[in-house]
């Protein structure tokens, strides 16, 4: 195996591990999204994983049960979209960090998993 293999191998290698490492850093990092004017508020992680669902006493009505589902699916669908934001933007620092010009340009990171 020529230098520039081995070079190439060992970049590979420590590419692999940082992003192993920012992955595990996705589960600590927190968003937090609002709906309703903040009756409903969602909390996910960069795992796109929902951590908590807070209502306001006055979304919750039992005559109007659809008011509190609607509620509760928009807030809940801008978490994750934050949480997906969120993880995108560190996995491409990850990236930038260990490639020059600054990250892939175009790659779409939820293509491999994260």
């Amino acid at each position: 195996m020529n230098q520039n293999m081995a070079n190439m191998f060992g970049k590979f290698s420590e590419l692999q591990e940082k992003v192993e490492e920012a992955k595990q850093e996705l589960s600590k990092l927190e968003v937090e999204a609002e709906a309703g004017g903040g009756m409903v508020k969602v909390k996910a992680n960069g795992k796109r994983q929902i951590l908590s669902i807070k209502l306001d006493k006055d979304v919750i009505d039992p005559d109007d049960a659809e008011m509190m589902e609607d509620l509760v699916v928009a807030g809940v669908n801008k978490a994750l979209d934050k949480a997906e934001e969120a993880a995108q933007e560190r996995m491409q620092e990850t990236y930038k960090d260990l490639m020059p010009g600054g990250g892939i340009p175009g790659m779409d990171l939820s293509k491999l998993g994260l």
